[in-house]
């Protein structure tokens, strides 16, 4: 899988970002040339206006407005503009520069950063007026020299994501009992195994039984939980974020069905095509045949 660390952005280093914990940009001009599909080393936060057309995980996007896109360093994601001008403000910032795991358990398990959630919020005018002031304050701290500007630029990157999660709510369950906290720690871990990198590093948890064993609880009492909380049993989460993988593999990467069956934890090939071809409806490669036609 391509795994392009660069941000197309002006004069962006991915070392100033590891050098500082955060960045940010304005976003003007002629459209930069397009974001390949992989996975960055950090988190981005884009106010934008244009056509665009977005990949996340496997699903595509097209949009042509005005919207925030919530970029995860854990899902692979790409963006190519279609517009000839673009404008708004782009900031990139990693897990470190939020600090405590409280704010991390709040700010980056939400929603909008999830792999089964929704990474794009349209914007009307007055919305935009409002981000864009975020962005503009952003921008003078951080060229400032305020003694307490981390502090001030995380406060913002704050308010955005929780204007967006008020703009677009999310129907996510709240965590105020034992069967809402395991099942959050299932789905926490079992996303943290995705992207698939390459075939030689493949899927370790795949069973009720391995999430039951890494989370040190009887695999009956994790199942009732998250059925419970869900509405669904372990396995139709499991089976449903391998097959979303196997179709971001197929249309976004050009690895052999071989590799993706193996990067996916599949002994054979045969035992991926079936499996596939059971949860998709078509085989493997008549699936990236038909979305190359698209």
């Amino acid at each position: 899988m391509n795994t392009n660390r660069e941000c197309t952005a002006a004069n962006f280093r991915t070392t100033d970002i590891k050098l500082k914990g955060f960045k940010i940009h304005e976003i003007t001009g002629p459209s930069y040339p397009a974001l390949f599909y992989g996975r960055r080393d950090f988190y981005k936060i884009v106010l934008a206006t244009g056509h665009f057309n977005i990949c996340y995980g496997d699903q595509t996007f097209d949009i042509d407005d005005t919207f925030l896109f919530f970029g995860n360093p854990h899902i692979a994601y790409s963006n190519e503009h279609l517009s000839p001008e673009q404008h708004g403000f782009a900031c990139v910032f990693t897990e470190d520069f939020i600090g405590s795991r409280e704010r991390k358990d709040s700010l980056l398990n939400a929603q909008i950063f999830r792999f089964d959630g929704t990474p794009i919020v349209p914007l009307n005018s007055e919305q935009e007026t409002f981000i864009s002031s975020l962005f503009q304050r952003m921008q003078t701290v951080y060229h400032g020299d305020y003694d307490q500007k981390a502090e001030m630029l995380g406060s913002c990157v704050d308010l955005i994501i929780h204007e967006a999660l008020r703009i677009q709510p999310q129907n996510g369950q709240k965590r105020k009992n034992a069967a809402t906290r395991i099942t959050y720690l299932f789905m926490e871990l079992l996303e943290k195994q995705f992207p698939i990198e390459t075939a030689a590093d493949p899927l370790r948890l795949r069973t009720a039984q391995d999430f039951a064993e890494s989370l040190a609880v009887h695999v009956n009492y994790l199942n009732r939980s998250v059925k419970e909380v869900t509405g669904k049993p372990i396995s139709v989460h499991i089976a449903e974020r391998i097959a979303a993988e196997a179709k971001a593999l197929l249309q976004h990467t050009n690895w052999s069905v071989a590799d993706i069956a193996y990067g996916l934890g599949f002994e054979y090939p045969s035992y991926f095509n079936n499996y596939f071809k059971r949860v998709a409806g078509v085989a493997p490669n008549a699936y990236r045949k038909n979305k190359e036609l698209v």
